[in-house]
């Protein structure tokens, strides 16, 4: 559950237009592919974890099997991640209450929003996975009943006074519609829907019995995922046609809307908000772990990795937590210089995205080093990643044809341009801080 709610969330509801304004209905097989290759880095993940369970997994891998350095990158990225993407939902918290109380400062949702989630992350592990089962519980069961009401209404017509609306409308306007180069283009924002799927690897120090709780998740995981994506959206373009989406508002309210259902909107609301509330609370969990490992390491003050008596990294919460704190100050002073503050929130999300890729690139190089070391402990091994080290290679390679064409695409530049500006930022740091001196000398 902490996996779905890292994953489904505003990829989904937020960013399904504009994937399908670029490809049509194809976007089904932007989805599945992304689907596919995304199961791959979590199976390189899995091979490595069930050998080896540990907080903060892929950045602890990075650091041991291609080079500390890649550690550090990719812990900093994480941690810059997961701060943007809860900067931006605390943006975005404040328009979604706007829906209910047009009236109400934008800041103050957020704000208590993120009180709530730093105080449950302080508490216990526990505490953060209860939390984060129900608000993925609420996102899950939402589009299970729309994937079913969406089916009746398709196949028996039932919320159409029994006519089925039928399958004609994946083809009739169109397949690939923006040709290869849309459908390419469209694969930026698909992959960056699916990021969040490794926070698995972040908890896998923190579970019971990490070996068959991390196989059984990881192999249901992929299948849940590409049924509420692929099912979700095949929903959708069945209903409508896909060129007609931009002028109907969200194609998840359209849908409830379509099955007789006249409180759809003040429902999806609802959704998106818990939506918000997961990415908020999951970014908390992960960073903080990230930041612990940065302090375990002495490339962050000790007092990183003090633990409170649930076995929490409180400053650690505490940093992180501040850092999303400027998407409620943000809310507070971006309405002074700008008529249109919401747009903020996409600026923000997709500065994220090239920083969140980080991971799976050194998820997929380290466990080709990490199978020849650990060749001995191989022998039963239940879990091993496909066709490896082919499966390897062509996943990476499939990750660098997206980052290119989402240089491409004037749309997804700037997201690339600021995370490339921030990872040379932070090789220039660790390259002058930390290269070649000794734990003693940090």
């Amino acid at each position: 559950m902490i996996a779905l709610g890292g994953t489904i969330g505003v990829g989904l509801f937020m960013g399904t237009n504009s994937s399908i304004k670029w490809t049509g209905p194809s976007v089904l097989l932007a989805y599945a592919l992304a689907g596919a290759f995304l199961y791959l880095i979590m199976r390189a993940l899995g091979e490595m974890l069930y050998i080896d369970p540990s907080t903060g997994s892929f950045a602890k891998y990075a650091s041991e099997y291609i080079h500390p350095f890649f550690g550090y990158l990719t812990a900093w990225s994480n941690v810059f991640q997961w701060v943007l993407v809860g900067m931006s939902e605390m943006i975005a918290l404040g328009g979604y209450f706007a829906f209910w109380w047009p009236n109400l400062p934008q800041w103050i949702p957020g704000l208590v929003a993120l009180i709530i989630i730093c105080l449950a992350n302080l508490t216990s592990v526990k505490a953060f996975g209860e939390m984060e089962f129900w608000f993925a519980l609420v996102k899950v069961v939402t589009i299970i009943f729309m994937i079913i009401a969406g089916c009746l209404l398709i196949f028996f017509g039932i919320g159409n006074d029994l006519h089925p609306v039928g399958l004609s409308n994946l083809w009739t306007h169109g397949f690939f519609t923006g040709g290869w180069k849309g459908f390419l283009f469209s694969l930026a924002i698909v992959v960056g829907s699916y990021q969040g799927m490794e926070l698995i690897g972040v908890s896998a120090g923190e579970t019971e019995d990490p070996q068959k709780t991390l196989v059984d998740a990881i192999k249901s995981m992929i299948w849940r995922i590409l049924i509420f994506y692929v099912g979700a959206i095949f929903v959708i373009l069945c209903i409508y046609p896909w060129d007609e989406l931009g002028q109907v508002g969200s194609p998840f309210v359209q849908t409830f809307a379509k099955f007789g259902i006249p409180i759809a909107a003040g429902l999806i609301n609802f959704v998106v908000i818990t939506a918000a509330l997961s990415g908020a609370n999951s970014g908390i969990y992960s960073s903080s772990r990230m930041l612990y490992t940065l302090g375990f390491k002495k490339q962050l003050p000790r007092k990183f990795t003090l633990l409170n008596n649930s076995g929490v990294p409180v400053y650690s919460v505490l940093a992180v937590s501040c850092g999303i704190l400027l998407g409620v100050i943000l809310n507070v002073v971006l309405p002074l210089f700008y008529a249109d503050a919401s747009s903020i929130f996409v600026k923000v999300f997709s500065a994220s995205i090239l920083p969140g890729m980080v991971p799976w690139f050194v998820i997929l190089i380290s466990q080709l080093k990490f199978r020849k070391i650990h060749q001995s402990k191989y022998g039963g091994h239940p879990f091993k990643m496909p066709l490896s080290p082919y499966s390897n290679y062509f996943t990476l390679l499939f990750l660098l044809v997206v980052l290119v064409f989402m240089f491409l695409n004037k749309e997804t530049r700037i997201s690339i341009i600021i995370g490339v500006f921030f990872m040379i930022f932070m090789a220039v740091t660790y390259f002058v801080k930390y290269h070649g001196k000794t734990s003693e000398d940090k």
